[in-house]
Order: C-alpha cells, then structure tokens, then sequence
C-alpha cells in the first residue's frame, strides 16, 4: 500500500480497524493478481481502494473518519453459490446477506471492519466472485 495513504489512514481509522484492512489486503494479494486503484471515496467517503481485473470488480474497501468498510457486490450467479453454501458463513453474515436489498446488479454488501471473526466470511465470498489466480 501506498505509505502516504497508511499515514492518512492512521489518522482517520482506528489502529485494530487499519490491522483488519491490512491484513485483509495481505491475503487477497496472495490469492489474486488484480490491479488496486487508490481514489477518492464518494459521498462522506474519504479513500476508496479497489481491487478490479478484466474489468471486473473484486472488491472496494472504504475509509472515513472512525469507520472501514468492504463491499462485495454478488450477482445473481453469486448469490446462488453463496445460497447454496450459506452453512459455511457465519450466522452474522448470512443475516446482513438476507437484510441487504437485491437490486437489478445484485446484492451489495457493505461489511464493516469491526470483527476480525468476518475474515474468513469475507476471503469465501471472494472466492465465490473469483476463483483465486494464485496459490
């Protein structure tokens, strides 16, 4: 990650919610090759960074005062896979999965960076969106 942005990130995030963003980042870079782009978050959002490959969005995490989130975008096809495994996620998850609205490009899950135990959550859905390119 670009340093300027850890110190700017360190001034707006706590430092166990910049360890769940880091450590969240570590392992997506060790099971995917994918372009990550810094920019500027939309709405109260001050930094977005997003992980995209062949046009195709992975993820984006999001950052502003107090607060880290990710957002996971399943599709149709996703939501089917993540349905069918839904015992393998934890009940806290399946239930912001059910509460989430479903619009016409899928359900869009914003997952705060509040609990270390939504890691594992977080890597298998990602693995339902993209079959890890390495590993």
């Amino acid at each position: 990650m670009n340093e300027q942005i850890v110190e700017n990130l360190k001034e707006i995030i706590s430092v166990e919610t910049l360890d769940i963003w880091t450590k969240l980042n570590e392992e997506i870079d060790a099971l995917y090759e994918m372009d990550t782009t810094w920019g500027k978050g939309f709405g109260d959002w001050v930094y977005e960074y997003k992980y995209r490959r062949g046009g195709k969005t992975l993820c984006t995490f999001y950052a502003k005062k107090d607060v880290a989130n990710i957002l996971i975008i399943l599709g149709k096809a996703e939501r089917e896979k993540f349905e069918l495994q839904k015992d393998d996620f934890s009940k806290e998850i399946f239930s912001l999965y059910e509460q989430t609205k479903t619009f016409h490009d899928g359900k869009w899950l914003w997952i705060p960076f509040d609990n270390v135990l939504k890691f594992e959550d977080i890597i298998g859905m990602l693995k339902i969106k993209r079959r890890p390119n390495r590993k």
